[in-house]
This record gives structure tokens, C-alpha cells and sequence, in this order.
């Protein structure tokens, strides 16, 4: 028996409720974008996640020349990172990864800023030319820029000597540019320096065509200078893309390996050598793949704390209402 206070159920009142919990459930732009992409998703996932998986299980095992030989599996629990944490030998690669990745990211954000701003002050004619040398430099593939500086350095036929020499200095007669970890990684630098800087200076001289001229108008007319327009104007509007670059230059100069192992392999007595360089030489080159693969766990789990600080910067920033 119905009451006064009580709707009586029309006959589509079911299909309005159905239609409330089927949209309840649905994505926004519908389930069609993502069946698209389910395929490459999940070879993505396949091809890395065994990967990892297959190497995390790897640094749990005594995993030599002798095992790889007679497929056989021995468990060895956390033995492996026992022996790679009390290695020296990894610490001061830990340190020497952190420092090179600082010193790299720093003077690529920095020149790679400089010519974006560069790029968007010249005319069009200069412009495409300094575009077309960018890019160039950008495309050249690791294992042709690393050879190209190989020879630059080389000690009997390097140009760099050459150039010494020339410019007046004494002692640079058949000088090793790689005789020393110092300055193998200095010269490393000064290659991923070169290859990276076009990449955040095309990306930010695209972020700087969005914004209005007049907004920089308005600022000389109150007499602001060129490094406060930047601070004031620039640096909050271009916030975001400095923030992911910045994030995405991380990871690409702490994952260095082709660079680092091409010129000098990690050498001379492994004091050029990065996590990287170190996992895949206790590897490949001492056949310790339980020992690599408990380095190349940590150099993950390591990447993944430090960056997950860097990350909450970026959602902390994104929360931030915007002036």
C-alpha cells in the first residue's frame, strides 16, 4: 500500500537507475581508447616486466660462468647484496654516478635554457640554421658521437692536442685525455652535454612561442631588465616544462652506460665507473650475473627514491593555484 510521502515506480524508472550504474562505471571518453591501446600495453608489460622479474630472481641466485654453463639454479638469498653493499668499490660508484648526474643535468638545463632563449630572439633566417644544427646534433646516433670524440681526444691524432698546443700550451705532446677517471668523465660530459642540449632547447623555444608578446611588452615598458623578465615572466609561465625536463634529463644521464663504456669502458682501473658501467662489467666481463643483478636492483631501487622526491616536488607544484 502506498503512502503520500511514496513515489509510485514508473514504468522507466529501472532504465534511468541502470543507465546512472552503468555510467557509474564507465571511463569518461568510454572503454573504445582503451581497448586501443590494450595490445601495446600489454607487449610493453610482457617484454619489461619479464625482464625484471627474470633479473630480480637472477640477484637472488649464485649465478656465474659454472651455473650458465651446466644450467643449474642455487639460491643464495641475500648473499649477493650482502657482498655488493660491503664492496667500497660500489659506494664510490653511488657517489660518482650522483655527482656526474648533477653536474650533467645542471649544465644541460642551463645551456640548453640560453639557446632556447637564443632561438626565440633571432630572426627566422638564423633561426633555421641554429634549428638545423640542433637537430643534427640531437639525431646523431650514441655510438657515432662517441666515436667522433674518441678521436677528437685521441692521444697521437686528436684535435683537442692540436688545439692546445696551438693556442700556446706546453705538455700536450701525445697527451692521454683518458689517463685519469676525472677527465674521461669530464669529456663524457662534454658529450651528453652536446647531445642533450638541443632537446631542452627546441622544447623550450615551443613552450616560449605560447606566450603573448605583449605580456613582455608591458614588462620593458615598466622597465624591467632582461634577467628579471625571465625570473619574473619566463620562469613561473615555463614552471611545468622545467620541472619535467628536469625529470626526464634524471633519468637519462643516471642510466648513462653507451657513453661511459664506449670511450674508456669505466677505465683506467674502474675510476670512471657509474652503476651502470659497474653492473654490466661485473656481468659481462668478471661472468658475476647474480652480483650485476643485484647492482642493477639497487641502482633501480635507488632511481626510484630519489626521484620520488622530485616527483612530489612536481604534484606539490601542480597543486599550487596558479597566479
Amino acid at each position: 500500500m502506498l503512502t503520500e510521502d511514496t513515489e509510485e515506480p514508473g514504468p522507466g524508472s529501472a532504465v534511468k537507475t541502470a543507465g546512472r550504474t552503468g555510467r557509474r562505471f564507465a571511463p569518461p571518453g568510454g572503454w573504445l581508447p582503451y581497448l586501443l591501446i590494450t595490445p601495446a600495453v600489454l607487449a610493453i608489460a610482457g617484454i619489461l616486466g619479464y625482464a625484471l622479474v627474470r633479473n630480480l630472481l637472477i640477484s637472488f641466485q649464485e649465478f656465474g660462468r659454472r651455473q650458465l654453463i651446466s644450467h643449474t639454479t642455487e639460491w643464495s638469498g641475500l648473499e649477493n647484496y650482502r657482498r655488493v653493499l660491503e664492496d667500497e668499490r660500489f659506494w664510490a660508484s653511488l657517489v660518482r654516478t650522483f655527482v656526474f648526474m648533477a653536474a650533467n643535468v645542471v649544465l644541460i638545463m642551463a645551456i640548453g635554457t640560453l639557446i632556447g632563449m637564443l632561438l626565440y630572439r633571432l630572426g627566422k633566417p638564423m633561426r633555421l640554421v641554429l634549428s638545423i644544427a640542433l637537430v643534427a646534433a640531437w639525431a646523431m646516433p650514441v655510438i657515432a658521437s662517441t666515436t667522433v670524440f674518441r678521436w677528437l681526444f685521441d692521444t697521437q691524432f686528436g684535435v683537442a692536442n692540436w688545439a692546445m698546443r696551438s693556442l700556446g700550451f706546453s705538455g700536450y705532446e701525445q697527451h692521454n685525455w683518458f689517463g685519469s677517471g676525472f677527465s674521461t668523465l669530464a669529456i663524457v660530459t662534454l658529450l651528453i652535454v652536446w647531445a642533450s642540449v638541443p632537446f631542452v632547447a627546441l622544447n623550450l623555444y615551443a613552450g616560449l612561442t605560447t606566450i603573448s608578446g605583449e605580456i613582455y611588452e608591458a614588462a620593458r615598458m615598466d622597465g624591467a631588465s632582461g634577467p628579471r623578465i625571465f625570473w619574473s615572466i619566463t620562469a613561473p609561465i615555463m614552471r611545468p616544462f622545467f620541472l619535467i625536463t628536469t625529470f626526464l634529463e634524471i633519468i637519462w644521464v643516471f642510466k648513462a652506460f653507451t657513453q661511459i663504456y664506449a670511450l674508456n669502458a669505466g677505465g683506467p682501473s674502474r675510476e670512471s665507473e657509474t652503476l651502470p658501467v659497474m653492473a654490466y662489467i661485473e656481468g659481462m666481463g668478471q661472468n658475476q650475473y647474480g652480483t650485476a643483478a643485484a647492482i642493477s636492483v639497487l641502482t633501480l631501487i635507488i632511481l626510484l627514491v630519489a626521484l620520488s622526491f622530485y616527483f612530489r616536488l612536481i604534484l606539490k607544484q601542480e597543486k599550487e593555484p596558479q597566479s
